[in-house]
């Protein structure tokens, strides 16, 4: 039997009304986006906003709780986007689709900031916390941050990648108790690692796994990894890899029955770009046939996911796929 535990990669879209009294806070400005020094009243306004999206996932009966990363302007950059010794230039399409960010230049060497885990005692240990064992963090993953971001200070792109590893070990070496670690790499299957650059992608993944006391899951998603970035990403010490089963079937199936995988996986089976709302129902078959076309494989824990965050969607639509994740899971376990 697998354990099915209902979860979301983050990135939460704001409450409406959350929007709205931050349109007014903050304005429309480059100036007024967030830059790790909000003033009291956003802070406030964002927090209100946190503790709505802990409801809706407590509502929604999920295994793990996320802040919902509702501060971060630049959804993947932010923890570059904040440092002081990171310079936001022009703003850059994120991939291939209608999002963007502040191309953050690195001038500077990056020391431990802290941002990311300030968000998360604060939403974690408000006035209603949340316990220890269903907490769950985000960040991009170091190839991911490395690959969207501007070097002007390391001048090499190995050692580039070293350092935003090691930034991102002490950012989570700093967080309060956390179940769980998602790492997001969708550049991993964009933009992926050629030859020795893709074993160093491992070792930097690596290194901020093992800086966390935490069940680490490296996710890719918008597409398969080739295979040796695939077969690179298992000599990492992590817990579990997760599959963008939205947007590809049969090359996921493969690498799992080629090169194996972990012990626990995250399945990215609601798609967290399309407003059209699954059922649970559909996406519990959906479950059991990755269990059924992934002949090699016995999961011992399955993370039942969307397959991307959730901030491109309306906030109504948002909670739906929430709930559909919940009841999705309610089961608790499935055959193998």
């Amino acid at each position: 039997m697998s354990e099915l535990v209902g979860t979301t990669l983050g990135l939460y879209p704001l409450p409406d009304p959350a929007k709205e009294s931050l349109s007014d806070l903050k304005g429309h400005q480059k100036s007024d986006l967030v830059d790790g020094d909000e003033r009291d009243a956003v802070l406030a306004a964002y927090a209100d906003a946190r503790d709505a999206v802990i409801d809706e996932q407590r509502d929604a009966g999920l295994d793990r709780i996320v802040e919902g990363q509702l501060r971060w302007d630049d959804m993947l950059a932010h923890p570059l986007a904040v440092h002081d010794e990171v310079e936001t230039r022009g703003i850059v399409r994120y991939y291939d689709n209608n999002n963007f960010y502040r191309d953050p230049a690195v001038v500077g060497e990056l020391a431990f900031d802290g941002d990311v885990a300030a968000d998360l005692e604060r939403g974690f240990a408000d006035d209603d916390p949340v316990d220890p064992s269903r907490r769950q963090a985000v960040l991009p993953g170091p190839y991911t941050l490395a690959d969207l971001a501007t070097d002007e200070y390391y001048g090499d792109d190995a050692e580039f990648l070293d350092a935003i590893g090691e930034f991102l070990a002490a950012e989570g070496g700093a967080f309060p108790d956390v179940e769980t670690l998602f790492l997001l790499e969708p550049s991993l299957a964009t933009n992926p690692p050629g030859d020795g650059e893709d074993a160093r992608a491992s070792e930097a993944i690596d290194a901020v796994a093992t800086a966390i006391d935490a069940e680490v899951v490296v996710f890719p998603y918008w597409g398969a990894l080739e295979e040796k970035v695939y077969a690179h990403l298992l000599d990492a010490d992590v817990d579990a890899v997760g599959f963008d089963f939205a947007t590809e079937q049969h090359d996921h199936t493969y690498l799992i029955n080629e090169y194996g995988t972990t012990d626990d996986v995250a399945l990215g089976l609601i798609d967290g770009q399309n407003t059209l709302v699954e059922t649970p129902e559909a996406v519990r078959e959906r479950v059991e046939w990755v269990q059924e076309q992934a002949v090699v494989a016995d999961f011992d824990r399955i993370y039942v996911t969307p397959n991307t965050g959730l901030f491109y969607l309306p906030y109504g639509t948002f909670v739906e796929k929430l709930q559909v994740l919940g009841e999705a899971a309610a089961r608790r376990e499935v055959s193998a």
